[in-house]
């Protein structure tokens, strides 16, 4: 729950609470925020949010398979063990080191639109806005796509091979994790009124609770027919025929030959260099850019004389993020559909333009978009993956609102994906809502690369919160000299608010979120500079997963979320 400004002062005042401080001389190592070590190891790694699936991406690795292959693996395993995340409804975006070539490849496995779909039926029936739910909101599912062309180009042992253990885990069953059974309970409600959810996804109406067995043999069924059949079962075969009838029964937009000329795209991966680190992002329709700009912008800063946690720092960091929202507000969209000006907005001339912007003293109410075309003239789960040849996979999927748009196809064992609410109605508006366009999409996989070697494949899931969280898990390690684990597990900053692409606007300057283990000083003095602090006691930072490479040796260091269920594992 959040807390007023009113609330704040009084604790802060009275000296009600004492800020929650790890000390590093508690453990063996100088570690001031993890609660673990680095994972290490020589010939492979995985790191997912489920400690299961990562076992499952590690077996694929040991029989022979490449980075690719145990990423499918681990995405499939995802799909039936953690569906408050992901599944074969959503889309996929992914960045894959190739270490035969030496060479980034970049992927957007992400669907469009319905054909049918248009702004004036929303206007007809009385919407102001797309709902958050229901068949309104589903687009095409880019997923199981996205598994093949990662498959075909650098994958190595057969597709039913990497299917076997999420089907087995689908029909034998699993036991639900922690934070897992936390979520799938608060997903219910929200989305019980829409067709097959509570058959497929509930436990007689509920939601299975930690440690039940899990079984879903609908899916075991579907992954079965896809191991057998190929891609073109989902988006031209029987499973691409229930998922319309199905739409088309209930009243969405997406129809079989949505479904049928569906393709993802390979896409160059685009970069800036901060301090030696070069951060690979892929362009819109995601907002990974996004991190880019921001970097751009901090690197003017002494950050790491500002201290981690200090005032400054958190500060300079959220001016910083507002600038450069209102330009994802702005810009980030389908490439189709729009000239998006995405070499200006991450080059470091339009950084320069932007960065007197930022007052050191006082929070911004709000900014207006930068116009980057001057320069001219002068925009879910994560898994990371690494085999014995040093190949690399950064990859994120999601269902959009976690569990989905609610919409269960009936016998298939998923929910489709819920992307379409991101769309605007408004017709002048960048990402507005138009037949066979991709969305705004806020899933971003990232990789980091120094003298053109690979480093680090890594992500942090979140909606909107995820160039933020990849922003400062660098910071964390370039800046503030944390190892990869305690660059995940050091408390996170949020801000929310002040630029949103389509979801109404909030209060002026927007709010601050801080996770404990900030100092309490530091909030009275970002509250003295204008800014709004407030407190969220569940999960709003995201999670993160990480591998990075050892240049020299070329042993991984393996990091996974302490605020999820997941493991990173290496052999």
């Amino acid at each position: 729950m959040p807390f007023s400004r009113t609330f704040w002062n009084l604790v802060l005042t009275l000296g009600l609470l004492s800020p929650i401080t790890l000390n590093a001389a508690d453990r063996p190592v100088p570690n001031k925020f993890a609660g673990r070590s680095e994972v290490i190891a020589a010939n492979g790694m995985v790191a997912s949010s489920h400690p299961l699936a990562t076992q499952v991406g590690l077996d694929i690795l040991k029989a022979g398979g490449t980075a690719a292959d145990a990423a499918i693996a681990v995405n499939a395993a995802l799909g039936l063990m953690e569906p408050t995340g992901n599944g074969m409804g959503g889309d996929l975006l992914a960045i894959v080191w190739d270490a035969k070539t030496g060479q980034l490849h970049g992927l957007n496995a992400t669907g469009k639109s319905g054909s049918k779909v248009s702004r004036e039926w929303f206007a007809e029936n009385g919407y102001e806005k797309i709902p958050s739910y229901g068949p309104l909101t589903v687009t095409v599912p880019g997923a199981v796509d996205g598994w093949f062309m990662l498959h075909e180009r650098f994958g190595k042992l057969p597709m039913k091979d990497l299917l076997a253990p999420a089907i087995r885990y689908a029909r034998e069953g699993h036991p639900v994790h922690e934070v897992i059974a936390m979520y799938w309970a608060g997903h219910i409600r929200a989305r019980a009124p829409w067709p097959g959810y509570l058959e497929q996804m509930t436990i007689d109406g509920r939601a299975p609770q930690k440690g039940e067995i899990w079984k879903n043999p609908n899916l075991a069924n579907t992954l079965e027919k896809i191991a057998r059949q190929g891609r073109d079962v989902f988006y031209k075969g029987e499973i691409a025929r229930t998922i319309a009838d199905f739409l088309a029964e209930h009243g969405g937009f997406v129809t079989y030959q949505d479904l049928a000329n569906h393709s993802g795209y390979w896409v160059d991966p685009v970069s800036t260099n901060y301090r030696g680190y070069t951060l690979w992002e892929l362009p819109p329709n995601s907002q990974g850019i996004a991190a880019l700009q921001i970097l751009n912008l901090l690197e003017a800063y002494d950050i790491s004389a500002m201290g981690f946690g200090s005032a400054d720092h958190i500060h300079t960091f959220t001016e910083a993020k507002k600038i450069v929202y209102e330009d994802r507000a702005k810009y980030y969209a389908d490439p189709e559909f729009n000239d998006i000006p995405v070499a200006e907005l991450i080059s470091k001339e339009y950084a320069d333009l932007r960065r007197p912007l930022i007052n050191p003293l006082k929070a911004a109410d709000s900014f207006e978009a930068g116009d980057p075309l001057v320069l001219r003239d002068g925009d879910t789960v994560f898994l990371s993956t690494a085999d014995s040849e040093g190949n690399m996979v950064s990859l994120i999927q999601s269902n959009w609102r976690g569990s989905g748009s609610g919409m269960t196809p009936p016998g298939l064992g998923f929910v489709l994906q819920n992307r379409g609410e991101i769309f605007n109605l408004d017709p002048d508006h960048a990402n507005s809502l138009e037949p066979n366009k991709r969305p705004f999409h806020t899933n971003i996989p990232a990789f980091v690369t120094v003298d053109e070697k690979p480093f680090m494949a890594f992500g942090v899931m979140g909606g909107e919160m995820q160039p933020q969280g990849h922003v400062q898990i660098l910071l964390n390690m370039i800046d503030f000299g944390m190892n990869l684990q305690d660059a995940g597990d050091a408390p996170r900053i949020r801000h929310t608010g002040s630029s949103e692409p389509d979801f109404g606007t909030m209060r002026q300057g927007g709010k601050i979120t801080l996770e404990s283990g900030f100092e309490y000083d530091v909030v009275r003095q970002l509250m003295a500079r204008g800014h709004e602090v407030e407190y969220a006691g569940r999960n709003p930072y995201g999670g993160y997963q990480a591998i990075m490479r050892d240049p020299e040796t070329g042993v991984y260091y393996g990091a996974s979320e302490s605020r999820k269920d997941g493991q990173a594992a290496g052999y």
